[in-house]
């Protein structure tokens, strides 16, 4: 399966499945001085990705799951507060979309006292993430299967926390390819973070729509 490939309806029966993205983030390849670009190629195993990697030409750096041991729970879970919500610290480095990042955020942000950092591509943004040098991955308003699965894939293997917004799974080789949302970072901040953006995207936090605030178009984020 692949964004430059023709899709083809057999890979839902088969037992091993690639999923490419060649070129992840071409409006920032185009771009000059710019390394937020990423090739992604990840393998989908009955059920689930088994193996992944991320590369980064312009960075020279190359993410796999081969780099990396899983080690769930090592992280603890951050404390709660008294109306039973996660503690997160203030001051998180959320990355988020250049181009169309998720109406919801700047409340995320506002109520966590986070900042918002735009990056390009999806495997930058995530490989960013894996090796700490900031805090999440928010997306939401439109991916396909070949923008995330790497990234998840070796997000797993370094024992980060992957999923939707909501918490539920990400799941690869479907009929409909596309993947609404996605939230990667630590195991530690997941439970603060799946809170804080319940609530900051629940209907009561959005801004009805009028003049000042037209309607936020629904459909998937361009493909660079």
């Amino acid at each position: 399966m692949s964004e430059e490939g023709k899709d083809d309806p057999a890979r839902l029966a088969a037992a091993r499945v690639w999923i490419v993205d060649p070129l992840d983030g071409t409006r920032e390849f185009g771009e000059p001085a710019r390394s937020d670009w990423a090739v992604h190629v990840a393998l989908w195993e009955r059920g689930d990705l088994s193996a992944g990697a991320v590369a980064l030409p312009a960075q020279g750096l190359a993410l796999s799951t081969a780099d990396y041991e899983a080690s769930p729970g090592a992280a603890p879970f951050p404390a709660l507060i008294p109306d039973g919500r996660a503690a997160l610290p203030a001051g998180l480095r959320i990355l988020v979309s250049r181009s169309r990042p998720p109406a919801f955020v700047q409340q995320l942000a506002a109520d966590l006292s986070a900042e918002l950092v735009p990056m390009g591509s999806a495997g930058a943004k995530a490989a960013a993430v894996i090796r700490g040098e900031y805090d999440a991955y928010i997306h939401a308003g439109g991916q396909y299967e070949w923008d995330s699965a790497a990234p998840v894939a070796v997000a797993r293997a370094a024992g980060l926390h992957a999923s939707r917004i909501d918490g539920s799974a990400l799941v690869y080789n479907q009929a409909d390819v596309s993947i609404p949302d996605i939230l990667i970072c630590p195991a530690w901040l997941a439970p603060g973070l799946l809170s804080a953006i319940a609530r900051a995207s629940a209907p009561a936090s959005r801004p009805a729509p009028g003049p000042d605030h037209p309607p936020t178009p629904s459909d998937p984020e361009p493909q660079p």
